[in-house]
Parts: structure tokens; sequence; C-alpha cells
């Protein structure tokens, strides 16, 4: 364990400075800087002899939480990095855009600050990067066997990862033009640098992970004839189909996806020849409280927008954890991203009833109501309408499900817009298999790399007989996190 009276001689928690809002809001370069080591080592300290750490509860990888504490504490980050390695093969991700569900079941959080967990898994790694010690691990024998990762999110690139280690050939399919998936293109820069991503990448490709980009399957390439081609599919196209508000006004223009918007502006910045959704000067109004949304508020407040408001349907949650979200439960609280942190309007109990365009067929406004609550539905109370200016509006609604062609007519069969699949991970289909979001609903990267890991582990076994990969999670024990 780390100092054993580490938490009662630092009771405060302490995360590194982020750069001013004035200077973060000139570039989209991510906000936070790294913490004095003496500083970052009495953080690490906190973490006390729990006897059952909840951590490991918390988090869907089982990550190795105060063994790493205890590491970085005594500063022996190689074997911190093993550490964290061991269970996660994306600490940089996670660090850095995961909720960190682990903080909420900390034990030191029942009556203290958690443990700064997140910032010390992403220090751990950044350092580990700077230091040399993230090297290329190359199977010493190849099975034979190959298999097709489609989709290069989280998932798909940590089965990807775990196969090719375990002497399969594997290739990841993408239909984007660089792999990534929403890591490249959905996140903005401000939380998630690229580089990040590309150095990760180097990794997988001196491993043997082989990529096709600008491949959409099912499009290009059949599934079917995919199939044929390899002794195993995974599919792991994510749930990018974007949730809609069918409300009167909806075609006009100036109404847009909130991804559609994001994803413009992630490709300029990696210096594509795009023109994105500019915010510059507008009234913006993001429809939907959740990640999506504050990505979407802090994009347009770097694009020097004359105004933005969020709306959330629903009420304002408290500040404190509530009665009815216990520890060691991750509780829905009050959250100030580090985009609210910038600047907009914040508007709860807000009712989108209606879209109100000019003459142009263009959006100039929003009619908005107060939301009631009948027979436990929400629904816009009558006589508080409203009218809210918006020449640009994001609809930030969350997403329905997987978006890849001919999936169904393939034989894969769809509930609740989720793919079908087994607690194994596989399929009706001999030698297909589905994880992360496609099968699993909208939800978190950490909840995707371990389904990918899982995944991974079910098809080394189905294609030798036996597997030494660690397999964290059941398709079947895993609740729906939205």
């Amino acid at each position: 364990m780390a100092d054993p009276r580490g938490f009662l001689k630092v009771r405060q928690r302490e995360l590194p400075p982020k750069r001013p809002v004035p200077v973060r809001l000139l570039d989209y370069r991510e906000i936070g800087t790294r913490m004095d080591k003496d500083a970052f080592i009495k953080q690490a300290g906190r973490c006390m002899d729990c006897g059952i750490p909840f951590c490991h509860q918390g988090c869907p990888l089982g990550n190795y939480i105060p063994e790493w504490n205890d590491a970085m504490w005594r500063d022996e980050l190689e074997r911190a990095v093993e550490l964290l390695h061991s269970t996660n093969n994306f600490p940089e991700f996670t660090g850095r855009v995961c909720p960190a569900p682990c903080e909420s079941a900390c034990v030191l959080g029942i009556s203290q600050p958690a443990v700064t967990i997140k910032n010390i898994e992403v220090t751990i790694i950044d350092r580990a990067f700077d230091e040399g010690l993230v090297q290329p691990f190359v199977p010493e024998r190849i099975s034979g066997r190959t298999v097709a990762v489609v989709g290069s999110g989280p998932a798909g690139l940590a089965a990807a990862q775990q196969l090719t280690r375990a002497g399969h050939t594997t290739v990841v399919y993408e239909r984007e033009d660089r792999i990534g998936g929403l890591l490249r293109y959905g996140i903005p820069d401000f939380k998630l640098e690229k580089h990040h991503i590309d150095r990760r990448l180097a990794q997988m490709r001196t491993e043997g992970t082989r990529f096709r980009t600008g491949v959409e399957v099912g499009v290009d390439i059949g599934w079917a004839e995919l199939r044929e081609r390899f002794d195993a599919v995974i599919v792991c196209t994510g749930a990018e189909a974007p949730r809609d508000l069918p409300i009167p006004g909806r075609e006009f223009e100036g109404v847009e996806f909130a991804m559609d918007y994001l994803v413009a502006v992630n490709r300029q910045q990696a210096g594509d020849d795009v023109e994105p959704i500019d915010a510059a000067g507008r009234h913006v109004v993001i429809i939907g409280g959740g990640d999506t949304g504050s990505d979407c508020l802090g994009t347009a407040l770097r694009q020097n927008a004359a105004s933005v408001t969020t709306l959330a349907i629903g009420k304002r949650p408290p500040v404190d954890r509530p009665a009815d979200g216990p520890w060691p439960t991750v509780p829905r609280i009050f959250e100030v991203s580090t985009s609210h942190e910038e600047g907009g309007e914040r508007a709860f109990l807000a009712s989108t009833v209606e879209f109100v365009g000019d003459d142009s067929g263009r959006v100039r406004a929003l009619k908005v109501a107060d939301t009631g609550f009948v027979d436990g539905t929400r629904v816009p109370l009558p006589g508080t309408e409203r009218e809210m200016p918006a020449d640009l509006v994001l609809i930030a609604l969350g997403f329905t499900g997987p978006h890849a062609a001919g999936l169904e007519d393939w034989g894969l069969g769809f509930s609740r817009g989720r793919l079908e699949r087994r607690s194994d991970y596989s399929t009706d289909l001999p030698g297909v298999y589905v994880a992360g979001d496609a099968g699993r609903g909208q939800s978190l990267i950490v909840w995707a790399i371990a389904e990918g890991r899982a995944a991974a582990a079910r098809i080394d076994a189905d294609l030798t007989g036996s597997t030494l990969l660690p397999s964290p999670v059941k398709a079947s024990d895993v609740a729906l996190s939205v």
C-alpha cells in the first residue's frame, strides 16, 4: 500500500492546474498541465489500506488501482506501468476522457474527497511514454489464424491488440480515413489530442496489427465475403446512430446533429480541407446536457459564438451525493465540466417543443416550455412556452444504436437497437462476435475497452482451444450505462 497515514496527513484532494480560460479558448490544445512531482506523490499516498478496495468494483477493467498508487508513491514508475497495462490497453485514453467510476467507489470518498485516481493513471502513462517504457509486444509465434475487426474505436482497438499479441493475424477495418472511431473524430482535441492515438497505433503496427482505412464493410466489401476471408469476425462498429428530435421545424437549416458539428471541427484541426459548421457570432443552443453537449459547448466558445445555452429536459441534479445514489455507486450529481468553466448558460427543466424559422427556411429561435411530470413522464407544461433566440441548434441527445450497412440482412439480430449476442460475445452466426457499444448500447470508453479485451479472449479460446488472455467482463454481467 501507499503511505499508511497519507490520507490523514494529506486531506485535501489536489489536481494539476489547468491553463487559464482566456488562454485555452484561443486554441484546441488540451487544457491540463502536469502536477509538481512532490505534490503528485502526496496525492498517490492518500490511497489507504481499505481492506476491500471498492475502486476495483467501480472500474470495469478491474484496474489494480491501490497497487499502482503504491508504486507511484514509491516512485517506481516501471512497476506502475506494468500494473496499469496488465488490465488496460489504453490508459492514456481512459485517463483523459473516462468519467472515473472508480473514484465514485473510492473508500476514502466516504468521508473525504476521493483519491485522484484518474490523474494518477494518466500521469503514469504519460511519463511512461516520455521515458520510453512503452514498447511493442511482438508475439513469439504466429497461430496461422486470421481475425477481422470491424470498427477502430476503443473496443475494436483493444480487441485487435489482444488478438495480435496472442499470435493471430488481425486486420482492423475502418470506414473513415483515419483510425480511432469517435476517439479520433468525436472527441475534441482540448480533451484528447490525437497524437495520443497516433503513438499507440505506431506500437500496434509494430506488433503486427494491420489497418485498412476507407473501407466500409457492407458497402465496399460484403459481410459474408469478409467472413469467408477470415477465421473470425468481431463487430465493433459502435452506436453512432444519433437520437433525433422530431418536432415541428426540424427541417430548418441550422438545426444539426452534434456529431456532424464536432466531426467537421476535428477534421479541420487535423488539417483537412473542410468547411465546418461555424458558430462564430451565432446564438447557439445545445439540446442535451451530457458529455457530447459539453464538447459542443467548448467548441462553440472557441469559435467565438455570440452566446451558448445548454438545455436539459430534467431537473438540475444535486451538488452532493443524494440518498438514492449511495456509495459506492456512481451518483447523478451536478457536474461542471471544463467546458462549463469556460462560459455559456445552462437551463434545466426545459422542453423544446418547436423550432422556429425565418422566411428563408433557417432556424431563428426555439419554442421552449417548462418540463412537467405526468404519471412519471416528462411533458411540456401548457402555458409556459416562450421563444429563445437561436440561429444554430445542436442536437446532443445521445445515440440509438449501431449504424452499419447490411448487418441485419447478413443475419445479425437486433434487440432494443443493439446487436444481439451471447454472454461470451458470440452470435448466432458461427465465428462472428460483437463487442462494445454495438452490442451494449451507448456507454463509456472504459466499458468498450473491457468488452474488447473480453471478446478477444473468447475468440482466442475458440480458435485455439484455450487462452491466456484475461477476460474482465461477460456481456451478460454488464448493465446498460448511458
